[in-house]
């Protein structure tokens, strides 16, 4: 009995990655477990325990997908959405600025593509030149138009570099 219980530790250990306890939610990850036994990193009992909570509740994946839980605010989802809903939102004024290439609603656009202010106007003058491209009728609806903006961004050496489209690809 005692040499199945030695077998069945090693096997947990490399079962085990290492950097899930950097994360400061412990092994058993991030999730509603985590956040109901929140002192659970030092203490196995409680680790098993919200490791069970975790995978009960399904809250885990959930969490990642969408940056809650105690997952962190960097769901792959959130992102992509935020710059949908803001679009849709500000689509008539967006427009308008991109026309200009500058002004307050297309530089929050260029943060929600996580864009460093210092690229703002480099951002601003490339949706300038390329205006066309992006709205290139009366129609284009918002999700035309990111998706269009997305393929500027990633054939523009620099703002391809400086920004973040990966989210929004995956999405």
């Amino acid at each position: 009995m005692r040499r199945y219980s030695l077998i069945a530790a090693a096997a947990s250990l490399f079962l085990l990655p290492v950097s899930v306890f950097a994360a400061g939610y412990g092994a058993a990850g991030c999730g509603l477990g985590s956040m109901v036994f929140q002192n659970a990193q030092k203490k196995g009992v409680e680790q098993i325990f919200a490791a069970t909570t975790n995978g009960t509740f399904g809250s885990q994946t959930f969490g990642i997908t969408f940056g809650t839980s105690n997952c962190g605010d960097h769901g792959l989802v959130k992102l992509s959405k935020e710059r949908e809903v803001f679009a849709q939102e500000n689509y008539t004024s967006l427009v308008k600025e991109m026309a200009q290439g500058k002004g307050e609603n297309l530089y929050t656009l260029a943060s929600l593509y996580q864009c460093p202010a210092a690229k703002h106007q480099e951002f601003g003058a490339m949706v300038q030149e390329k205006f066309d491209t992006l709205v290139s009728s009366d129609k284009t609806t918002s999700t035309e138009l990111l998706s269009q903006l997305e393929k500027q961004i990633t054939s523009n050496p620099t703002l391809a570099n400086s920004c973040n489209i990966t989210q929004a690809a995956l999405n």
